[in-house]
């Protein structure tokens, strides 16, 4: 099923409670998002290096889904773990996405992910433009490049959750994920990407991740049920 929602969450987590985040998230969470009809895929990663220790995100099968009543619902009926699990998320940022354009081919369990979150005069169409014009000449055989455009409007949205971990979306407007087999061309693809991008980029983030699991609805026309992978 194809994807043209995207919800990113990113945050560090006090240091004590990881561990117990981790679980929740896991065994609680996750499960309970790709329930929700229009869910596709959950999935956690964790930072190499500098960057926002832990990135979540959802796919869903289009953007409305994340302001649809049954994601509301969820999102204003936090469970007793889940009010306890926000409250030990520390700077934290929560944007809602349209995918504008994805490229490339990768097999279905991809270990790592570039991410690129930047401010641009240039439309999206014109960023989709520049993101094909380096897809031409990939830093590696197997990658997929996905850009994607923020929606201001669903972001904003308060819910119940939202005024536990007090945050409200990132003030940066598009963000290109590029996932890769391996961890090595990553930093070729960001200084391509950059360089492709143009120099009225602002703001540029660059933070590459690896995944630590994955659960995806079994099937998203019926969702309820989903199954896990796990990255050691």
């Amino acid at each position: 099923m194809d994807s043209h929602g995207f919800m990113g969450f990113w945050s560090d987590i006090d240091a004590d409670y990881r561990l117990t985040y981790q679980e929740w998230h896991n065994c609680e969470h996750m499960p309970e998002r790709v329930g929700i009809p229009g869910f596709i895929e959950g999935r956690r990663y964790r930072a190499l290096a500098d960057g926002p220790m832990f990135f979540m995100c959802y796919l869903t099968q289009d953007p409305g889904v994340l302001s649809s009543g049954p994601y509301l619902a969820a999102l204003n009926r936090p469970t007793p773990w889940t009010k306890e699990a926000l409250t030990h998320f520390r700077n934290p940022e929560r944007s809602i996405y349209r995918r504008v354009t994805v490229m490339g081919s990768v097999p279905t369990h991809v270990p790592y992910i570039l991410q690129m979150r930047f401010n641009a005069p240039a439309t999206g169409p014109e960023v989709a433009a520049r993101l094909e014009a380096w897809m031409a000449r990939p830093p590696a055989p197997e990658l997929r490049a996905s850009l994607y455009d923020m929606d201001t409007e669903a972001s904003r949205i308060m819910t119940a959750e939202r005024k536990i971990y007090e945050a409200g979306p990132g003030q940066r407007q598009y963000l290109i994920l590029v996932e890769l087999l391996d961890k090595g061309p990553a930093e070729q693809a960001a200084e391509g990407l950059k360089a492709a991008l143009g120099p009225e980029v602002r703001d540029l983030v660059t933070t590459t991740y690896w995944l630590e699991t994955r659960i995806r609805s079994v099937d998203v026309r019926h969702p309820g049920t989903a199954s896990v992978e796990d990255t050691p």
